[in-house]
């Protein structure tokens, strides 16, 4: 059951912090992972992995929460759009340690543990109890603020209001704390939290951001249980990882609704 439970939770976080990415940037490529988020949260789970000197889960979030230190004053000085550039930037900075790292581990046994965990999956091996606990207490957190904020995003993506610096700022810890929530357990899930936001966009025209939530909430525990239930029980006997055979069921329905978006727009 406690797998079930983060296939939920995952399916919540990371489309509901995509979404708030493309309303804070205005921009529909925004994308948790945008800022180095994703690769800061994989070098603290391989530092923890290969060392031992923290949990999984704790290894990741302090990694995930140095990035968001640095974009935090980064966002103080520069503009939206160079932000995005320096944060895909920073995020292969982040990523080069993370091989590095990985690429010097100590026994086979942990190079594969690590690997098993970056394919991303919801077997939760090695998970505590800990880092459970630690895991729901940052999605709380960040759920709490993301309902908090939603009345300044919708008015902000409108340009209605411009959001200060500093509360981008927060607002990207807040997001920070829904991305490591899931990443830190189950790894870095790649498109549900660019391609479920913008299906929910296409799907509905609101500009308000909570039915986003919801939408993309919906679908993105949707999305998630069927692959969850394909990689367990249709995988061929293979190893199928959850991020890869997510891309496979979803970008044809993607493709085709982009499709139909733009032949209706024109």
């Amino acid at each position: 059951m406690l797998n079930l439970l983060f296939v939920i939770l995952s399916g919540i976080a990371l489309p509901v912090g995509g979404v708030q990415m493309q309303y804070l940037w205005r921009n529909q490529l925004g994308d948790v992972y945008s800022l180095g988020l994703g690769s800061a949260a994989c070098l603290g789970a391989a530092a923890a992995t290969m060392s031992g000197w923290c949990s999984l889960t704790v290894g990741s979030f302090i990694c995930t929460l140095i990035c968001t230190i640095v974009c935090f004053f980064v966002t103080l000085k520069v503009s939206t759009r160079n932000l995005i550039t320096f944060g895909i930037l920073f995020g292969t900075f982040i990523g080069s340690l993370g091989t590095i790292v990985v690429t010097n581990a100590p026994n086979p046994d942990l190079l594969k543990q690590y690997y098993l965990w970056g394919a991303a999956n919801f077997r939760l091996e090695g998970v505590t109890t800990f880092d459970v606990l630690f895991s729901m207490s940052l999605f709380a957190i960040g759920l709490f603020a993301a309902l908090k904020s939603a009345k300044v995003l919708t008015r902000h993506n409108a340009g209605e209001i411009e959001i200060s610096a500093m509360n981008k700022a927060l607002l990207l810890l807040a997001i920070m704390f829904l991305v490591t929530s899931a990443v830190s357990i189950c790894g870095p899930i790649g498109f549900i939290s660019l391609g479920v936001p913008n299906l929910s966009r296409i799907l509905c025209k609101s500009a308000d951001i909570r039915k986003h939530y919801w939408i993309s909430s919906a679908m993105g525990v949707g999305l998630l249980l069927i692959t969850y239930l394909v990689t367990e029980y249709v995988n061929f006997g293979i190893y199928l990882p959850i991020s890869a055979t997510m891309a496979i069921i979803a970008l044809p329905l993607m493709a085709i609704l982009f499709m139909k978006s733009d032949s209706q727009q024109s």
